[in-house]
């Protein structure tokens, strides 16, 4: 590796896990930061257990959203600069782009130019470094052989490039989309409070967050999105990405909607708006068969302050008289990557091991728990279904591999690679997601494309509000 290109790999600042699974992406929710809100001098901090090297501040997991008490007020330069995805996916992501100089390009067209930024983008840090056991600089010599008419025909050579690789996490990203996660990194831009999940060939409204425009406008959760501001989304391809695209846009602006519920269609036209996300809540309730009361801590998605706001939510539950805790992870997609470890250390003994993040070096960055958490010794059950994702899958194994909880519900999606988003040519010609690490869980099981198995099969169509009535008196036998 060249110097010049080692130290564009060192900029690489921070890593995005599950950047999309296509399970679930929130419009309009800007990313949340790990700064001053951190949850670290609240709740059991971290140990590295060894670090060769870290070229990477922070890993996210997924697409995330606000911090629970940060409203819009997010700071795009302490976004960017923050440890902090998603994921996402997250994010909180690097936009740093990779500066190319004309000793790099001689005489090549702009079409080509860009093929080459992007093709030199992946080679630096793709983590699989077969490239998907083919010949990746003859693909290179392939595509700058060609004469391209114009730039569209440069980007879909890029995406061809990438579709080799086999990993639908590593694509390219088209101007529109690049746009969307810088301005949702940077709190640019608005939406209208609705949460999207892939469901089959559809894109429906998984959740609707509370006094939002969507709310307050009449879209429900399972609504299926066919049409958005003119574009259709009913061919059997859209993906969640595609329909938060269309629904973000300037605060005040109007976005219309045509979505089906229950064979017919229904319109709305919503205002933007900055939108304010409650990741975590919190009720107690009753089992049958259960001693003692039984306190659900529902978090949505991991942010930079989701420990401590878990911690006061626990310490509330406890003096309301909770002997037991359940923790809802259904459809979470993971968020930052800290959120979600710094959340299931709350209930792990010090030094504890909690993940672990390869690199394409092989170099393994690991880290446990440094201090007592607060809860070791409640009855401890984790609801999980198959769109738990990324960083909730994280804390499920940590707190499930040291013994800790019970896992009920059905297997999780299994997402267990970070990614990190790179900008090309100025962002005009939009960017492109790259596989750059791997994690592992505390036994060193990778849960990529597995998930993770769960003790007790449970269902998980009962109503977010009532986790309890998922679950069977076995999910809380003692460990």
């Amino acid at each position: 590796m060249t110097v010049r290109r080692a130290s564009r790999l060192a900029r690489a600042a921070v890593a995005v896990l599950a950047v999309n699974h296509n399970t679930c992406t929130v419009d309009g929710f800007a990313p949340s930061q790990c700064s001053s809100s951190s949850a670290s001098s609240r709740a059991p901090r971290l140990q590295p257990i060894a670090r060769p090297t870290r070229s990477s501040a922070l890993i996210r997991a997924g697409k995330d959203q606000n911090d629970e008490n940060s409203g819009r007020s997010v700071d795009g330069t302490n976004n960017l600069q923050a440890a902090v995805a998603t994921s996402l996916l997250t994010l909180s992501v690097l936009f740093q782009p990779l500066v190319a100089t004309a000793a790099d390009y001689g005489s090549f067209t702009p079409e080509q130019r860009f093929v080459a930024e992007a093709w030199r983008t992946v080679d630096n840090a793709y983590i699989d470094r077969t490239f998907n056991h083919q010949d990746w600089f003859k693909l290179r010599q392939d595509a700058l052989k060609k004469k391209y008419k114009s730039m569209d025909e440069a980007r879909n050579e890029v995406e061809n490039i990438l579709g080799s690789l086999g990993d639908r996490y590593t694509r390219y990203l088209p101007p529109a989309k690049y746009d969307s996660i810088v301005n949702a990194a940077t709190g640019n831009v608005y939406g209208v409070g609705v949460e999207l999940a892939q469901d089959g060939n559809k894109v429906i409204a998984s959740d609707v967050e509370p006094s939002g425009p969507a709310a307050r406008g009449g879209l429900k959760p399972n609504d299926v999105f066919v049409e958005v501001d003119g574009v259709r989304f009913d061919d059997g391809k859209a993906t969640p990405d595609d329909v938060a695209v269309v629904v973000r846009g300037p605060e005040g602006s109007k976005v219309g909607f045509v979505v089906e519920r229950e064979g017919k269609t229904v319109d709305f036209i919503l205002t933007r708006e900055p939108i304010k996300i409650t990741s975590v809540r919190s009720y107690l309730g009753d089992k049958a068969g259960v001693s003692g009361k039984v306190g659900v801590v529902r978090i949505k998605n991991f942010s930079g302050t989701t420990a401590a706001t878990v911690k006061s939510e626990l310490e509330g539950l406890k003096k309301k008289g909770a002997q037991n805790i359940v923790l809802d992870m259904r459809g979470n997609p993971g968020g930052l990557l800290p959120g979600g470890v710094d959340t299931a250390s709350l209930f792990l003994e010090a030094n504890k091991p909690v993940v672990f993040v390869v690199n394409k070096n092989g170099v393994v960055d690991a880290q446990s728990t440094l201090t007592e958490g607060i809860d070791l010794e409640s009855p401890l059950v984790l609801l999980v279904d198959k769109n738990t994702a990324s960083a909730a899958e994280v804390m499920t194994a940590a707190l499930q591999e040291n013994k800790r909880a019970i896992v009920a519900g059905e297997k999780t999606f299994g997402k267990g690679i970070v990614q990190t988003i790179r900008q090309l040519e100025g962002g005009e010609n939009g960017g492109v997601a790259v596989t750059i690490a791997r994690y592992e869980t505390p036994d060193h099981n990778d849960i990529n494309k597995r998930g993770i198995p769960v003790d007790v099969p449970a269902g998980v169509d009962c109503g977010k509000e009532d986790a309890l009535a998922c679950l069977s008196k076995e999910a809380f036998k003692k460990l």
